[in-house]
């Protein structure tokens, strides 16, 4: 395999991920065609083997941040033609050249020349880092209240996590792991190729770097097994509907004693009778009679506390007017809290006994002002 096949291979297509893939989708990518095409389950079956080798490569790959910038950095060079195969040597011979030399690797370690060295030969093994664990989403539904005011959760996550059995060696408990010979516990296997030498995901060991003899019954062998946990995860006062908290550190564990992922929490809040929200302030629509906003009044309103403030309506308050009760609103991070804001809604009678119909048409020839002048002269009278 030459360096070209290597660069122009899609790890993001072998997944079948968008190339701006979050880590969380790769690993749930990974996952699923890992246990569709795993060996264990497809005894004899060459195809399902060489896609699981494929799907192993391209998670080794993409799974590691560095690893995935130094991947997709080396395919942007080779697709813009900055990297030209060198041609053959003097005698007829393959040329042969240091990768790791060509693309840094000769300094420090970690650097693109390592992984395209260790690939290709000339660049110096790399073992088997820590790796963070991923992170995982959960939903969960809030009363408005709860939403406003804060509360804690529990909150029941499924996912494969390190086997509560074997404790992730893949063993059966009284038995112990042993390195493969193979790849001596890198996980990887080089073969040789035109000249080349390259690594796959090592075929005695799936790329794991140790052997289990007698396999752990729960997991049967592989480390991980679905199990669910609970946890209780705090929701702070004043949370939006579908907005995401982040808890640190509540996701999947870590591997080789890498740090845990995050916990993902997209919040849904559910509608109240009588209350909205707007921001921090809360929102309220208050009917008052003819009379009383026309003449002022004095209501009480409910607070979402469940106590009751007084909201004076002044005189001539037309409908639609928003009052604002300070401090009754949603509660901020800082301790403060958002407004009340009412709104007036003049509630005009479907029905009218005689008595009352009598008394509005006395008032009506009592004030005789008349609403709509200003567009009646917009319009020249004709309105």
């Amino acid at each position: 395999m030459s360096v070209r096949d290597y660069v122009e291979k899609d790890y993001y297509a072998a997944l079948g991920v968008p190339k701006d893939a979050s880590a969380a989708d790769i690993k749930k990518a990974y996952r699923k065609l890992a246990r569709a095409h795993h060996p264990d389950t497809n005894a004899g079956d060459a195809k399902s083997e060489e896609k699981f080798k494929e799907i192993s490569e391209a998670y080794d790959v993409l799974s590691d941040a560095t690893k995935r910038k130094e991947y997709d950095e080396a395919r942007t060079l080779f697709a813009g033609g900055g990297f030209r195969m060198p041609p053959p040597g003097a005698g007829g011979h393959t040329a042969t050249f240091d990768l790791g030399d060509l693309f840094g690797g000769a300094g420090g370690g970690g650097g693109l020349g390592d992984i395209l060295g260790g690939l290709f030969g000339g660049g110096r093994a790399r073992t088997a880092a820590p790796r963070r664990g991923a992170d995982v989403e959960a939903e969960v539904t809030l009363s408005f209240r709860d939403a406003t005011s804060g509360v804690t959760v529990p909150l029941t996550i499924s996912g494969p996590h390190t086997c509560p059995t074997c404790r992730g060696s893949g063993a059966k408990p009284g038995t112990a792991t042993r390195v493969c010979p193979r790849c001596s516990g890198t996980g990887m296997a080089s073969t040789n190729q035109g000249g080349f030498a390259f690594a796959e995901p090592c075929r005695d060991c799936r790329g794991r770097g140790l052997l289990v003899d007698d396999p752990c019954v729960t997991c049967n062998g592989s480390g991980e097994a679905i199990t669910s946990r609970t946890l209780r995860a705090r929701i702070p006062a004043g949370v939006a509907d579908g907005q995401k908290i982040r808890l640190k550190g509540k996701g999947e564990a870590g591997e080789r004693g890498g740090p845990a992922g995050d916990l993902l929490v997209t919040v849904h809040v559910g509608k109240h009778e009588l209350f909205g929200r707007k921001g921090d302030n809360l929102t309220l629509t208050v009917p008052v009679t003819f009379p009383e906003a026309a003449l002022g009044t004095t209501v009480k309103v409910p607070t979402l506390e469940g106590a009751t403030v007084s909201v004076k309506i002044p005189a001539g308050t037309a409908s639609g007017r928003v009052l604002r009760v300070r401090g009754k609103g949603v509660a901020r991070r800082d301790g403060t809290r958002g407004d009340l804001l009412v709104t007036v809604e003049v509630a005009v009678p479907a029905r009218l006994n005689d008595e009352a119909k009598q008394a509005l048409e006395a008032y009506a020839a009592a004030q005789p002002d008349n609403p709509r002048a200003h567009l009646e002269a917009a319009g020249g009278g004709n309105v």
